[in-house]
């Protein structure tokens, strides 16, 4: 069994003069791993998926990043469409590994950064496994769902004033299905590395996402992809996953009942199972 490490996997790397914090580890074939939406600066990418990193990592070289304001990446004002920043940093630690062509999996933020990063350098990527996204910055519309969503609201409550532990609370169990999955030692986590850094915070808020839809380029994705969603995403809703399916022409959807936001957090052995069934095929 590999052994894992949060602290002797973590690595960085300087980017446009800002620092980007990543995870290495495993060996195999490469598998990049995006970071998913929630309380910044607290949000990392290990939170997410060290439920199936185990799994992964004994076949694969996970490389799992953090994207700027968020875990120990730096905090970074920016001005554009938020998306295009991540895709240049994840581009960055792939050069930095010299790393051609990779399999990226993502969920939540993580997946629209895939998608992003398969239209900007699609000789970069050979296979995206996303879900519980939307295609463009700013999101999409969406049929029968009001925006902002849920979960939407409740972070940009959780952003605003002081840090909160009980609008940290909201927001964490609004992601998941199951709000036992959430404990008071994870909303103590996030509530002290914001009152630790709030540097992150601050560099959020005065930074203005530049809305651009992606839906009609999505039909350049032509890699295989697995969609997997949860059913009750109160984030971005299933019909934004069937939405996908509608633009992408070589996807596949696999919907994961009670489950929310964060499928590798809240159905791990599910999650990993259509997976590996995907890299399989």
């Amino acid at each position: 069994m590999i052994e894992l490490s949060e602290q002797s996997s973590s690595r960085t790397l300087e980017v446009d003069g800002s620092t980007v914090h990543y995870h290495d580890v495993g060996s195999g074939e490469p598998l990049i791993i995006q970071q998913a939406f929630g309380p910044l600066p607290g949000t990392t990418a290990w939170l997410t998926y060290h439920r199936i990193l185990a799994d992964l990592a004994a076949d694969h070289r996970c490389i799992l990043v953090d994207y700027p304001n968020f875990g120990r990446s730096s905090p970074r004002e920016f001005h554009e469409p938020v998306h295009d920043l991540y895709v240049r940093n994840t581009l960055a630690v792939l050069d930095e590994l010299d790393l051609d062509t990779v399999t990226v999996l993502g969920v939540s933020t993580g997946g629209t950064v895939a998608l992003d990063m398969a239209m900007t350098a699609p000789e970069r990527v050979s296979r995206l496994i996303v879900g519980g996204c939307s295609a463009s910055t700013g999101g999409d519309p969406y049929l029968l769902t009001p925006a902002p969503t849920e979960v939407g609201r409740l972070f940009d409550e959780c952003q605003s004033g002081q840090p909160d532990r009980e609008r940290i609370a909201r927001l964490l169990r609004g992601i998941v299905y199951d709000a036992a999955l959430i404990d008071d030692d994870l909303v103590e986590q996030m509530y002290s590395w914001r009152l630790r850094e709030p540097e992150h915070s601050e560099a959020w808020s005065h930074s203005t996402i530049v809305p651009r839809s992606n839906l009609q380029a999505l039909s350049t994705i032509t890699v295989p992809t697995l969609v997997v969603h949860g059913r009750f995403d109160r984030m971005v809703p299933l019909e934004g996953a069937l939405m996908l399916l509608g633009y992408l022409p070589t996807a596949d959807l696999m919907v994961l009942n009670n489950c929310g936001h964060w499928p590798p957090f809240e159905r791990p052995r599910d999650f990993v199972a259509a997976v590996r069934t995907f890299l399989a095929a």
